[in-house]
């Protein structure tokens, strides 16, 4: 057991290894304690405010259930409802949260602002998502790998397809790293994660035990148990990328021919959504036109609607590695 109270979540790297897998255990078993019925409330009376600069579904809906589950209540303030860097500064609101809330769930762009918030708020502050790291996703992620291999980390292998840059690349590279994993980042040269990340994840292997591999070769990604994919176009970035960066990535189409390329009958595909595998939303189709790509972008539909696809299992494991963050850092 470890002692985790007050402490905030924002990047992987200020956790260590038993750390990680203490809260992979805590989520697992309020997953069970959850599914059986019999789950103990251990925030009664807490408060929680979520602040969202980026829309979301899965990371909402996954605080707000997990705090009603704990007994906690939340207030949510999305892109209009604070004064949040608009009227008054990130310090200057975290001073005044932190009086009023137990805890405080940032999803914005830069990694600074929650980072800066953290330091005034006096109270847990946790990353809901940021441009370069993506925390609670990596503990649903994880969580997901080691139900369906029923493995620990550092017997899995798993690849990540498309763009290294930014915080699903970055954060499956540095979680692998810290927690022995074998991982393979599979991007083309100048989308490759900073050299700043890479040499951290290399640093860190090298007292771990885990396999670190960059590559610009889908074949890196044979004996692979899990394939990983992201949005090639993030949250903010224009319209006029779209047809650039889908010739430049396509050849790293999560589809059958490379998840037949591990070499793996086994192998499950992972996403962490939403995903462009058809072009029947709005900006689906909108990308679809722009690039010419009517089956899918990052991943096929075949593919993401196939039993390889474990996606929806991935996004139920944010409600409980969640969950799992707040009773360890509040209860």
């Amino acid at each position: 057991m470890y002692n985790l109270r007050n402490r905030s979540f924002l990047k992987e790297l200020d956790f260590s290894r038993d750390e990680l897998l203490h809260l992979l255990s805590l989520s697992a078993a309020l997953k069970t304690a959850k599914y059986a019925g019999n789950e103990v409330q251990r925030l009664s009376g807490r408060e929680i405010a979520l602040i969202f600069e980026k829309t979301s579904t899965r990371t909402r809906c996954a605080f707000e259930v997990a705090a009603f589950d704990q007994g906690a209540h939340v207030t949510y303030l999305d892109p209009t409802g604070s004064q949040l860097g608009h009227k008054e500064s990130i310090a200057d609101t975290a001073a005044v949260l932190g009086r009023m809330f137990d805890g405080i769930e940032f999803r914005g762009s830069g990694q600074e602002d929650v980072e800066e918030l953290a330091s005034h708020a006096g109270v847990p502050v946790y990353n809901g998502l940021t441009n370069e790291w993506h925390p609670t996703q990596m503990l649903a992620d994880f969580l997901t790998m080691m139900e369906r291999s029923h493995r620990p980390p550092d017997e899995i292998a798993y690849s990540f397809v498309g763009d290294g840059r930014f915080n699903m690349g970055r954060s499956l590279l540095i979680t692998g790293a810290i927690l022995g994993s074998d991982v393979r980042i599979v991007t083309p040269g100048e989308l490759k994660p900073p050299e700043d990340v890479i040499e951290e994840a290399e640093a860190i292997a090298a007292g771990s035990g885990a396999r670190i591999t960059i590559a610009d070769d889908v074949a890196a990604v044979e004996g692979s148990d899990f394939v990983h994919t992201d949005v090639w176009v993030s949250m903010g970035e224009p319209k006029d990328v779209w047809a650039d960066r889908a010739k430049l990535l396509e050849p790293y189409q999560v589809n059958s021919a490379l998840l037949e390329r591990t070499g793996n009958p086994k192998v499950k595909f992972m996403h962490c959504l939403p995903a462009f595998h058809d072009d029947s939303t709005t900006v689906g189709g909108e990308i679809a036109e722009a690039t010419g790509m009517h089956d899918g972008l990052e991943v096929t539909d075949e593919v993401f609607r196939s039993p390889a696809s474990i996606v929806f299992d991935q996004a139920e494991n944010r409600l409980h590695t969640i969950k799992a963050v707040l009773v360890a850092t509040l209860a």
